[in-house]
């Protein structure tokens, strides 16, 4: 595999280094534990490339840049990547930063592989020079529809923050339920506080309340006043943005904090790299790694591929794209057009909904598979 560390004593790369600049959420209102994750995988990859001679002899140099999930930063970011002369961008978990960012790196001619950032909409129109590696809102979103659907809940409610992805994932979860006869009431985070949140749900004739809001708040305070209503014992709360997938959920939240499904993007089990590259990162993080991180070392692993492959060259790597196929933590991954999506996209990721086991919120339970 590209990255799999030299033997001992290999000679270490040397020459000018091939430079890929690195998207991530560092700072709030950034999912910080998501932005660390991702880091943290981008960084592994690159030092086991490094270790195994470089990009040709080259050493492969990845320079970060915090975009906080805000898009006119994202934009400043890659402007300046650009100028520092990266051969390619890798990141972003955030699809509002992501999408503003793949707009100026199209613009710009740099070409960008997306790690985490699934808004089906990543760009305005297609483009040749973008790619991802996650799965597609739309396909992720459609997936937590059916464990709706299949767990028998027919009226959803959703507590939603105004913006573009809580936007078009609440379109996908009504677009989906309808023809099941199921229907979606909106309740605005915005307007209502936790306890009248809960006001609204006990009066909706819900039977879920879905987290289309940020992460810790107003997240973490809404589960805290529905888990504390007497009215609402029996509603499902879920998260298909996966905010319960980091530790800080667990921390912040306890045995309050589990059976709440979410999305996750990782198979029922992991082979022999997934699980190699997991054990590694977990010393490095000091804790389980997320389905992000393992996002963040796939990404270096198919750039270290295509630069290897086709050289440097901002447009050859753009180029590469179409031929990709390279063993990555979760599967083999390959790009191709997908209909309604303008970005060459990995297609697909496996997708899980799993939420933290109420007698053991450290462990997750995995539910329904796709």
């Amino acid at each position: 595999m590209d990255t799999e560390p030299s033997p001992a004593g290999a000679g270490r790369p040397d020459g000018p280094p091939v430079r890929l600049g690195a998207l991530v959420p560092l700072t709030p209102p950034g999912w910080t534990d998501a932005g660390r994750h991702l880091l943290a995988g981008l960084d592994m990859a690159v030092d086991e490339v490094n270790a195994a001679g470089g990009v040709d002899g080259r050493p492969l140099e990845l320079t970060v840049r915090d975009t906080a999930a805000d898009p006119h930063r994202a934009e400043a970011v890659v402007d300046e990547l650009a100028a520092l002369g990266v051969s390619a961008l890798a990141g972003e978990y955030h699809s509002v930063a992501a999408r503003a960012a793949a707009t100026r790196a199209e613009a710009l001619g740099v070409p960008f592989l997306c790690s985490s950032a699934v808004l089906d909409a990543l760009t305005g129109q297609p483009t040749e020079s973008i790619a991802r590696i996650a799965p597609a809102q739309s396909h992720g979103w459609r997936l937590y529809a059916d464990f709706l659907l299949g767990a028998g809940h027919r009226r959803i409610a959703v507590a939603t923050e105004p913006g573009a992805y809580w936007a078009s994932g609440a379109g996908v979860l009504r677009d989906h339920l309808a023809p099941h006869g199921g229907t979606v009431v909106g309740l605005d985070a915005r307007t209502l506080t936790p306890d009248a949140v809960c006001d609204a749900l006990a009066g909706s004739g819900a039977t879920a309340l879905l987290l289309l809001v940020g992460s810790p708040e107003p997240a973490v305070s809404i589960v805290r006043s529905v888990r504390g209503d007497r009215r609402l014992s029996g509603i499902l709360i879920g998260a298909p943005a996966g905010q319960p997938e980091f530790g800080s959920w667990a921390a912040s939240l306890g045995c309050d904090g589990a059976a709440i499904p979410f999305l996750r993007y990782l198979p029922e089990r992991l082979g022999p790299l997934g699980a190699r590259v997991e054990k590694d990162l977990r010393e490095r993080l000091g804790e389980a790694p997320s389905f992000v991180a393992l996002e963040g070392y796939d990404t270096v692993t198919v750039l270290a591929h295509v630069l290897r492959s086709h050289g440097a060259d901002r447009a050859r790597v753009a180029a590469a794209w179409p031929g990709v196929s390279v063993e990555g933590t979760r599967g083999l991954i390959r790009f191709s057009r997908t209909p309604g999506i303008g970005v060459r996209q990995w297609t697909w990721a496996p997708v899980q909904v799993a939420d933290r086991d109420p007698s053991d919120p450290g462990r997750f339970r995995v539910l329904h598979t796709g």
